[in-house]
């Protein structure tokens, strides 16, 4: 899956990356039955995002690999970032939520799916862990979803 796809350009999440807060929520997502693997970004020395692998027996076969990059700020800014790559197309699937000053948008949004559009509101609670289960339970709709569509059987 490529891995160069990237938030938009515009107003980002300021500040030093808080990195406990990274490995906390590392440390938690594993617990979950989708999260296959995490790893900082491009190394836990100088990390500049969580990297959570999801796992892709989860998914219908025509989802290659799905991912969530997590960048989380001392601020409490924060970007949560779905990538997901399929076989049928060229473009990945993707989505944010974010939370940072934006003069278009509340501080707490979400650029939604297919192509990370344009900034909604977002009602995440800002808490990280409520922040990472929430999307987490994005995800796990999603992929129910997915299976949902390419069922056969299902008319």
């Amino acid at each position: 899956m490529p891995d160069d796809v990237s938030p938009d350009t515009g107003p980002k999440p300021a500040g030093r990356l808080d990195v406990a807060t990274l490995r906390t929520l590392a440390q938690r997502a594993v617990d979950h039955p989708l999260v296959d693997d995490w790893q900082f970004d491009p190394s836990s020395v100088s990390p500049r995002l969580l990297r959570l692998r999801l796992d892709p027996n989860a998914y219908p076969t025509t989802v290659l690999a799905a991912r969530l990059d997590v960048r989380w700020f001392v601020t409490d800014d924060y970007s949560v970032h779905y990538v997901e790559a399929r076989e049928t197309a060229t473009d990945p699937y993707q989505c944010r939520w974010d939370r940072h000053p934006k003069t278009t948008a509340p501080r707490t949004h979400c650029h939604p799916p297919p192509d990370a559009g344009d900034a909604e509101a977002s009602s995440l609670d800002p808490h990280h862990l409520n922040v990472l289960f929430a999307v987490l339970d994005w995800v796990s709709d999603r992929v129910e979803a997915l299976h949902d569509q390419s069922d056969p059987f299902d008319s």
